[in-house]
């Protein structure tokens, strides 16, 4: 069998089935090569490749200091190759079979107060047309839970004021509706009706579609964001470490905390499985604290 004939067939049959993106059928392509190289120092053809095989390879990431999420996500992209052999019937048995995911410790999301959040969001110098910019995008990010790169790419057609929802696209290119507040719907009509045509109208700037852009009318890129939270956070004297997906956490914590039904939170985050939204139940929160402190008999 040509291995690398294998792989290409793998990632198109990802990439047309499964809508896969550039970047992960890039990553999937260095793991698996990465295990193709084990199996040439093995002498060992791809198609018959036993667990033997996989398991030098993840204790030889293992020696190397890769983290257990890591040879998680290779030997996922591994399964997922020899799960296609089988169905094309290239290959009759599948060496992943049976081996054991590495157990992955999974830290708890940081998140702040309430009080801090509105804090963070209202830092922004709202005398300035940046300063609206950054409060409406803000607002933004903490009334829907949007991924940084989902807030960057929303169009000014994905936000409708009316019906108070933005559609955004989530991982996988999957399309969602997300309620918008009214504190963030009040702020983004600012910004649309008086900041941003001036900065789409700046001297050479290309007309883009794109919601939030810069001083020139260009799309913000990730590194703006980052400046813009991180400008934020210093402004209401946050000394917690703060990104913007840590927006996305407050709001998940925040909802959670308030009562809300996990599973309304998982389709609002775009989690595909809830045992990731199931995370942020662990959080303390001051709920549970109250619940504590007036039924625990030694409280």
């Amino acid at each position: 069998m040509n291995a690398e004939r294998a792989l290409d067939g793998f990632l198109a049959a990802l990439s047309a089935e499964r809508n896969a993106s550039r970047h992960t059928l890039d990553a999937y392509r260095r793991d698996i090569r990465d295990f193709l190289r084990v199996l040439a120092t093995r002498r060992r053809p791809l198609d018959v490749a036993r667990a033997d095989d996989v398991v030098a390879w993840m204790e030889r990431q293992r020696r190397a200091g890769r983290k257990p999420a890591t040879i998680a996500r290779r030997l996922a992209a591994l399964r997922g190759l020899y799960a296609h052999l089988v169905r094309e019937g290239a290959v009759v048995d599948n060496p992943t079979e049976h081996l054991e995911q590495p157990r992955r410790a999974r830290p708890l999301p940081r998140t702040l107060s309430r009080e801090a959040v509105a804090a963070l969001v209202e830092a922004p110098d709202v005398g300035t047309p940046l300063g609206v910019r950054d409060r409406a995008l803000l607002e933004l990010l903490y009334a829907c839970g949007l991924r940084a790169t989902e807030a960057l790419t929303l169009r000014l057609t994905d936000v409708n004021g009316r019906a108070g929802y933005v559609q955004c696209s989530g991982k996988g290119r999957k399309e969602r509706l997300v309620p918008v507040g009214g504190e963030a719907l009040a702020w983004l009509e600012r910004y649309v009706d008086g900041v941003r045509p001036r900065l789409a109208a700046a001297r050479g700037a290309p007309s883009s579609p794109l919601l939030f852009v810069g001083p020139r009318g260009r799309p913000l890129t990730r590194q703006s964001l980052w400046q813009i939270v991180l400008r934020a956070a210093r402004r209401a004297g946050l000394r917690q470490r703060v990104s913007p997906h840590t927006l996305r956490h407050c709001f998940a914590s925040h909802l959670l905390e308030g009562g809300a039904d996990l599973r309304a939170v998982q389709t609002m985050l775009g989690h595909a499985d809830i045992a990731t939204t199931q995370i942020y139940t662990h959080l303390p929160s001051a709920a549970i604290r109250r619940m504590y402190d007036r039924f625990h008999p030694r409280a």
